[in-house]
């Protein structure tokens, strides 16, 4: 026999290849976490904590997109009364409220608006009426 018998070669490896396989999915996963994960939590942690600070007076944004004045709220239970228009009342769960504003940021958001419409008058009256082309072109 001339043939001479062929032996498979082994593989040369490195000693760290399992841990090089893993590496791209770990460094994902850290990536998905500080990116959307964890503010997930956060936020969810501090629309809990609004939720459990409802007081009567506060004005509330339903999930259906409905806007109410709360008028009667229990810790114990899990539903807030909420006036919707004059002497029409309905329950609505917690869970369900999207949005809070409490008494002292809609007195904050009036004031903030009759500053903006004082400004914005004072704008318009010291500005000339009509526009650039308009008044280039001398039609009123």
């Amino acid at each position: 026999m001339l043939v001479s018998p062929a032996f498979a070669q082994a593989a040369g490896g490195s000693s760290v290849g399992g841990l090089e396989a893993i590496l791209p999915l770990v460094l994902i996963f850290v990536v998905f976490y500080f990116l959307l994960i964890r503010p997930q939590q956060k936020k969810m942690k501090q629309h809990k904590a609004t939720l459990l600070s409802i007081r009567r007076g506060d004005t509330v944004v339903t999930g259906g997109g409905i806007v109410g004045k709360v008028t009667k709220v229990s810790d114990s239970d899990p539903e807030v009364e909420v006036e919707i228009a004059k002497e029409v009342k309905v329950k609505v769960q917690r869970e369900l409220i999207s949005a809070v504003h409490s008494k002292e940021d809609l007195a904050a958001a009036k004031r903030a608006a009759k500053v903006s419409k004082a400004a914005n008058d004072a704008g318009q009256a010291a500005a000339p009426s009509g526009s650039l082309l308009s008044r280039m072109f001398g039609k009123k």
